[in-house]
């Protein structure tokens, strides 16, 4: 999800801009003279925009960076993002959006962290799944616990130590229920500390 993406969801969840929060959280003390105070922690923030407005991690982090100037490091992501989507991989990011459209559907607090050689599926701040894509195929990991292997859904081993089983796709017809319903498994076991059972 792009930046803008975020800042649209919270306007549309809570019908605040980030301005609007930047005011309330002078009120708070949290910024003084525009900028976050140096006493003041990232998580301070981030749980009482979580708690007070019931903002996902992702989303809280979003207004967090703009309170902190980071708004241009954050639409970075979209730049990484498209360098694996190059060449003869350009045919993928169709396949991939179609992908991140259904992910996002799970909940608000999803956030997309591409990296040199992958894209992170992240909820909160724990990685549930990646996606890296080649020009034959888009390969599709999950982090998944007491989960027995496929012969699609096959087991991670050393493609990615983060990940437990690994899918190939290649073709778009591939993305189906049960596709969803891993990556939906693996987003319900890997939301935030506090929710684990």
């Amino acid at each position: 999800m792009s930046f803008e993406a975020y800042i649209e969801n919270i306007k549309a969840k809570t019908g605040k801009t980030p301005e609007d929060f930047k005011q309330l959280a002078e009120k708070l003390g949290f910024i003084e003279n525009g900028a976050v105070k140096t006493t003041v922690k990232a998580g301070e923030i981030v749980a009482w925009l979580k708690n007070d407005f019931n903002l996902g991690h992702g989303h809280a982090m979003a207004i967090y960076s703009v309170f902190k100037g980071l708004k241009e490091q954050l639409q970075d992501t979209e730049g990484t993002l498209a360098k694996h989507f190059t060449g003869e991989k350009e045919k993928w990011r169709t396949v991939y959006d179609t992908l991140i459209k259904k992910v996002n559907a799970f909940g608000n607090d999803i956030a997309i962290a591409p990296v040199a050689s992958y894209i992170s599926l992240l909820r909160a701040d724990r990685k549930f799944a990646i996606v890296q894509v080649t020009k034959d195929r888009m390969d599709i990991g999950f982090k998944l616990k007491n989960q027995a292997q496929t012969d699609r859904f096959e087991n991670a081993g050393n493609w990615n130590a983060m990940m437990t089983h690994k899918v190939s796709i290649i073709t778009s017809k591939e993305l189906d229920k049960e596709l969803y319903s891993w990556l939906q498994k693996a987003y319900e076991q890997n939301g935030p500390k506090n929710e684990q059972k």
